[in-house]
């Protein structure tokens, strides 16, 4: 497939004709020829955006919100595009591909539906006869990066409610998934939205450094979000730092998910499996890790190891629960945090073996903290279970982690689960139900080495407006001199 960056609602090629490939990860076949942005190719980006900017932040919010729900409607009709776009791409199966697709519309419903919310307040002011008021104001030309593991969610989020409160959009494809991210601007283009509202820039992978500090170190760029690697949030950030531009950071996760004695062990086995094996665990808030109970361990790894080993892994056009992971690199990790764990004491209980870019759902039982399982983020369908004696070490253990993404308790006790809770260092606990969950209206995103900010509803209306306090005062009022 040959793709074209998307720029001021026009296809264009790289300004000096570069492309690069991206190889779809099973066949190795060229799966999509991509531009490979210039420098010049970025500013005629910027200068769209800005111009944009000028028009679409006076527009009212019926015309936003219709904008926004005729692409939801377009994107559900382009589900197929989407689906075949990210099997070769990314190696994804169907189920999870159309799963993005219908999560995508629905986060463009949902800006859609705050564009009459993004008002303000009254405040109460000490001067006689004054109105103070807070009002949120769209910021400007917002940069989005995304990452490949959920291409359409992730794309999606990074310019839907920017671009509902008022802002303009250039997104920055992943390298991985370049034509996957540019139909979400096509879908764009075809919902009517005027030029230069949403820009998509490709690029080669040797470029991306240069590309995002021109972005960044631009005057024109007035946010940034990035989804992420945490090694590369950093660097985000650090760049955002210097321009004094605020960032909105989602990065890396080591999920727990606890089973505590008193649990529906049947139940905790079915979010464990749901959590930890969905798109082959290439997903921040995958289950990375099982703490369990030593009372209930050896009853819930039996039927977890069980299960485990009867999911379908191979290539993506087949039948299958688990396919491609999105490059050799990744799959030879898991061969060798296998290793390190068995050669350290770990037991694989399920799984363990590989094919190419195919890694079976992999189930490694004792694990301890000597193990680069223990605190290393996967990112692939290799898990570990952790046996702890009580409530207390489980929920010490699931704190010892630089990450706080998303956890998981599993417990009859819902005061016992909500409990647990508040003790859990992540941005997000779900009591009896996986850690992978995500939908458009709730505040999503991590503490700690996961990152700041809120992506979701409302929270993300305060990450793209600036608040500005307006007052309407008495000309005639006192001052002391």
């Amino acid at each position: 497939m040959n793709i074209e960056l998307l720029i001021d609602a026009k296809d264009l090629k790289a300004s000096n004709g570069a492309t690069f490939d991206r190889i779809d990860p099973v066949t190795q076949e060229v799966a999509t020829t991509a531009p490979a942005a210039t420098s010049t190719d970025v500013s005629a980006a910027l200068s769209s955006a800005a111009l944009a900017f000028k028009s679409w932040s006076k527009t009212g919010p019926t015309e936003r919100r219709t904008l926004l729900l005729k692409a939801a409607d377009i994107m559900d009709a382009c589900a197929d595009k989407f689906i075949a776009s990210m099997l070769t791409e990314i190696g994804s199966t169907a189920p999870w591909a159309g799963f993005n697709v219908s999560l995508s519309s629905g986060i463009l419903r949902e800006a859609a539906a705050l564009t009459t919310q993004i008002g303000g307040e009254i405040i109460p002011s000490n001067k006689p006869g004054t109105l103070a008021m807070g009002i949120n104001k769209p910021k400007g030309v917002c940069l989005g990066i995304a990452p490949w593991n959920a291409p359409v969610i992730l794309g999606t989020r990074a310019v839907a409610t920017a671009i509902a409160c008022g802002n303009t959009v250039i997104l920055k494809a992943s390298e991985l998934c370049p034509a996957t991210h540019l139909l979400i601007g096509k879908v764009f283009q075809q919902a009517g939205f005027p030029p230069g509202v949403l820009n998509i820039i490709t690029n080669a992978p040797q470029d991306a450094p240069d590309i995002v500090k021109q972005l960044i170190n631009s005057s024109e760029v007035k946010h940034i979000n990035f989804t992420g690697s945490t090694e590369v949030g950093r660097i985000i950030a650090k760049l955002a730092a210097q321009n004094l531009k605020p960032v909105l950071l989602e990065l890396g996760g080591k999920a727990p998910l606890i089973i505590l004695e008193d649990a529906d062990i049947d139940a905790a086995v079915n979010a464990s499996i749901f959590g930890a094996f969905m798109n082959q665990g290439q997903i921040c808030m995958s289950t990375e890790r099982l703490i369990v109970v030593d009372k209930i361990a050896d009853e819930f790894c039996k039927k977890l190891a069980a299960r485990t080993a009867k999911l379908p892994a191979g290539n993506p056009r087949d039948k299958v629960v688990l396919g491609s992971l999105i490059n050799a690199a990744a799959a030879i990790k898991m061969d060798q945090l296998i290793a390190d764990a068995k050669a350290k004491g770990g037991v694989i209980i399920a799984g363990g073996n590989r094919k190419g870019t195919i890694v079976e759902a992999t189930i490694i039982d004792h694990v301890n903290p000597d193990m680069r399982i223990y605190h290393e983020e996967s990112f692939g369908p290799v898990k570990s279970v952790i046996r702890v004696k009580d409530e207390a070490e489980a929920i010490r253990v699931a704190n010892d982690t630089k990450y706080g993404l998303s956890s998981a308790v599993f417990t009859r006790d819902i005061q016992r689960g909500m409990q647990v809770a508040e003790q859990l260092e992540t941005g997000i606990c779900h009591i009896n139900g996986p850690t992978l969950a995500d939908e458009p209206q709730m505040p999503f995103g991590g503490v700690k080495d996961s990152g700041y900010g809120r992506f979701g509803g409302k929270a993300a209306v305060a990450e793209f407006t600036d608040l500005r306090w307006i007052t309407i005062e008495d000309p005639h009022q006192h001052y002391p001199f």
